[in-house]
């Protein structure tokens, strides 16, 4: 005796529950046997992609399984009026589900990596990233929703064409924090400078503490903390100290107009030594300049090995000491703002007044 159950005998009910178990134990299995290679496979690699091909599989859900084998068990079925458009439209729905799901777990796997390997070095990228990831997913998750209602038969033309013209509006009413917020965007992924560096903008220097998603704010030298807007400091002219690899210096000494020839020309020689004395510094030149108003001037040229202030400071130091012992040995002068006066005497001579 055939029975036929909801128009479709059992010879078809049993097919199409064999398909759907089939399906759903193959797609399982796969999935199982996927995720297996790739967790051996992930141990012996340091990259981390195949990681989140794990995550982004084991995503995977069980409901999603279940609905595509009914779906493949459901070929073999009559259904009745327009039951199998209707069930064609939620198997595509879930598949797209399905898909956000996987995009959704992948780009929080990887922020999450991101961050972690970042937080030590780059603070500020953890909170942009951050920022990013939200706006990205926010993004998928649009667009997957709007794909579904457009299965569905919803007409999402006007639909999206009304959040354009909202989105316009919102963008105008927020073009200040929007630009603040692609300014932070941009210097996590350009870099002029990142948490820690010593920077000067305009005529403000200091150490940068924190990049934020609209400010970035900078501990100044006299320990103010001075807020900038981001838009606003990339628009700005900004030197970064902390990626110097050397320093050139540049200094000026003056001696005395009262100094012979073969002194005077001793004294590049003797800068020469003093500077080629010090560790860490490489000297470049040195010259007669200039006659100054009251002294000799010589300038002198040298490069730091390191960027580090201190280090220069203390070269420096060791130059001007040096050049004083050296200078007092031979007998030479610095020089000092001085003035000379003379006075007409009776009988056309002069007499100096210092």
């Amino acid at each position: 005796m055939n029975h036929v159950i909801l128009g479709n005998d059992v010879a078809a009910w049993t097919a199409a529950l064999a398909t759907a178990a089939v399906v759903c134990v193959l797609l399982y299995g796969v999935r199982r046997f996927v995720v297996s290679r790739l967790q051996a496979y992930a141990h012996a690699t340091a990259t981390h992609l195949d990681d989140v091909a794990i995550k982004v599989l084991c995503a995977t859900s069980p409901l999603f399984v279940l609905l595509m084998g009914l779906y493949a068990g459901a070929q073999w079925l009559v259904l009745p009026g327009n039951g199998a458009a209707v069930l064609a439209r939620l198997a595509i729905a879930a598949a797209l589900l399905q898909v956000a799901r996987w995009g959704d777990v992948g780009m929080r796997d990887w922020l999450h990596h991101y961050r972690a390997e970042r937080s030590a070095l780059d603070v500020a990228s953890t909170t942009s990233t951050a920022a990013l990831g939200f706006v990205v997913r926010t993004l998928l998750w649009l667009v997957i929703v709007l794909m579904i209602l457009d299965n569905f038969g919803v007409n999402i033309t006007t639909l999206v064409a009304s959040l354009g013209i909202g989105g316009i509006a919102v963008a105008l009413a927020l073009q200040n924090i929007l630009g603040d917020l692609f300014s932070s965007l941009s210097i996590v992924l350009d870099k002029p400078f990142v948490v820690g560096d010593f920077i000067t903008v305009d005529d403000i220097a200091g150490t940068v503490e924190y990049v934020g998603l609209k400010t970035t704010r900078i501990r100044g030298l006299g320990g103010e903390q001075v807020v900038f807007s981001n838009s606003d400091l990339l628009k700005s002219r900004i030197r970064n100290y902390k990626r110097m690899q050397t320093r050139r210096i540049v200094f000026t000494i003056g001696v005395v107009y009262e100094i012979d020839k073969r002194r005077l020309l001793a004294i590049l020689e003797i800068l020469r030594e003093v500077v080629s004395a010090q560790p860490q510094a490489r000297f470049d030149r040195a010259h007669f300049k200039s006659y100054g108003a009251s002294s000799l001037d010589f300038e002198t040229v040298y490069i730091v090995e390191t960027p580090d202030y201190a280090v220069y400071m203390d070269i420096q130091q060791a130059i001007n000491v040096a050049l004083f012992d050296r200078f007092a040995q031979e007998g030479i002068a610095f020089a000092y703002p001085t003035q000379t006066v003379y006075f007409a005497q009776a009988g056309g001579t002069q007499a100096p007044c210092r």
